[in-house]
């Protein structure tokens, strides 16, 4: 979902010879660093909501299994060249977070902000652009996770 988006994002700001773009091996890492930022952002944030809802529905007590698996799918993601300094620093995100949720509630609070914070904070956009994109670029990630969250909670019904 986040590598779509960005791609989305670029696409609609560039116009149509955004292809071109795509040869350029400077540009080519920015939207890789954009793009790994992103999704270990994302994946936080997918993590806590699901760990959340699953304890608010559920009362699901093993929270420390959260990291577990969070670390678990980053290590995975080396195989995919997901640079090791990005998932040294999601990591360490991941635990300031952790410290931080209210797991009864974090389901219901904004949990997919910081997702669409990444993508305005990490799309190689020039920053007037982005400034003008700002809620437009919000509100479509946010919209995206609504429909994750929507399917989740259908998945889990008894």
């Amino acid at each position: 979902m986040t590598q779509v988006t960005l791609y989305g994002y670029l696409k609609t700001r560039m116009g149509t010879r955004y292809v071109l773009h795509f040869e350029n091996d400077k540009f080519m890492g920015s939207v890789n660093l954009a793009k790994w930022n992103m999704y270990s952002v994302a994946l936080q944030d997918l993590t806590f909501f699901t760990f959340s809802k699953l304890k608010a529905d559920f009362d699901y007590q093993e929270m420390k299994n959260a990291e577990e698996i969070f670390f678990k799918i980053l290590d995975d993601e080396t195989s995919n060249k997901m640079p090791q300094d990005i998932i040294e620093e999601a990591k360490k995100n991941f635990v300031e977070r952790m410290r931080t949720i209210n797991w009864n509630t974090h389901h219901n609070d904004l949990p997919f902000n910081p997702s669409a914070l990444s993508l305005y904070k990490w799309a190689p956009i020039a920053d007037e652009l982005k400034n003008l994109d700002r809620k437009i670029v919000l509100n479509s990630v946010i919209l995206k996770w609504d429909v994750v969250k929507k399917e989740f909670a259908e998945r889990i019904k008894f």
